[in-house]
Order: structure tokens, then C-alpha cells, then sequence
């Protein structure tokens, strides 16, 4: 019998509604507004920065954009601090990721 998997730690969780108003359905695309990968990047990005304050700047080394996102779905956004000092991300609607990728805080420049 092998052992069961571990389920990763992760270090921030939080639930999101898409407001149904969100000024960045205007255009995209009219008749079936869907929500533009950059506006999950920055939630991404906004709660990493609580994990990583001290961070001047940020890479983005991967973004998988999988599942189109509407106007008032409910996302899990899960964060994971990853050895390499980078954080995993991943947003899920009804348990089905609909993108993923990384953050990495890097310091200012010199």
C-alpha cells in the first residue's frame, strides 16, 4: 500500500467573486464578456506582495491561463511558497484550476 499523497501547505487562500461590473468586461468581448488573464495576474500579484512586502520588483517565469473566467464566478486564488523563494499560484472555479503560474520577488535594482 503506498502513502498517501501530501497536500501541499499553502500559504495564503482567499475567495474571490468577479464583480459582474468589472470595468475590464467592457469590450472583452461584447455578447460574452470574459475576464482578461492580466486582471488574475494582478490579484495574484496583490496577494503575494502580503506574503513578500519587502520585494522592490516581480517575474512572472510562467502563466497558464486554462479555463475562460465570467462575470460573477467565485475563484479560490491559493498561493504556495515554492524553495526557490518563488510563489506557486492557482485560481480555481467549482475545484477546476483555470490558471496557474509563478511570482517571483526579486530585490531593486542595484
Amino acid at each position: 500500500m503506498s502513502a498517501p499523497e501530501a497536500t501541499p501547505a499553502f500559504a495564503l487562500e482567499r475567495d474571490w467573486v468577479v464583480p459582474a461590473d468589472h470595468p475590464a468586461f467592457a469590450g472583452h468581448f461584447p455578447g460574452q464578456p470574459i475576464l482578461p488573464g492580466v486582471v488574475l495576474l494582478d490579484q495574484a500579484l496583490q496577494a503575494a506582495r502580503t506574503l513578500a512586502p519587502g520585494a522592490a520588483r516581480w517575474a512572472l517565469p510562467q502563466a497558464k491561463f486554462l479555463r475562460t473566467v465570467a462575470p460573477g464566478q467565485l475563484l479560490r486564488l491559493r498561493l504556495r511558497a515554492l524553495p526557490s523563494s518563488a510563489f506557486a499560484f492557482e485560481f480555481l472555479h467549482a475545484g477546476v484550476v483555470v490558471a496557474q503560474g509563478q511570482l517571483k520577488p526579486e530585490p531593486a535594482a542595484p
